[in-house]
């Protein structure tokens, strides 16, 4: 794995923290972390974004985003389980799956 998709892979991390701290926050201190989380998610995206096609980052990230609160939802959170968005989730994980494996960084570079 390159560097720019590390950097997708973050913020991907911190996408599902702000998601889930905007259903959990409950002081000034949680939702300041969220914020803060807010921010590094789309800093770290824009970051990547610079060396990668921005459709296949940003699909990326999203996929990352909503299949970790899903998971984080149904193992943590205790929201009941649900076969069909099993079966959306990895229909969507397929799909970027496959953009990642069929984009190359050169796509994304930027003339100097």
């Amino acid at each position: 794995m390159n560097k720019s998709w590390n950097i997708v892979f973050l913020a991907g991390l911190f996408e599902i923290g702000w998601v889930v701290g905007l259903k959990h926050s409950y002081n000034v201190g949680t939702w300041l972390l969220t914020a803060l989380a807010i921010y590094f998610s789309m800093h770290l995206l824009i970051i990547a974004s610079r060396n990668l096609p921005v459709g296949t980052a940003y699909a990326v990230f999203t996929g990352m985003g909503t299949t970790g609160t899903v998971i984080l939802g149904f193992t943590v959170f205790g929201e009941p389980f649900s076969l069909a968005k099993t079966v959306l989730i990895a229909i969507l994980l397929t799909g970027v799956i496959g953009l990642k494996m069929i984009t190359s960084e050169e796509e994304g570079e930027r003339a100097s």
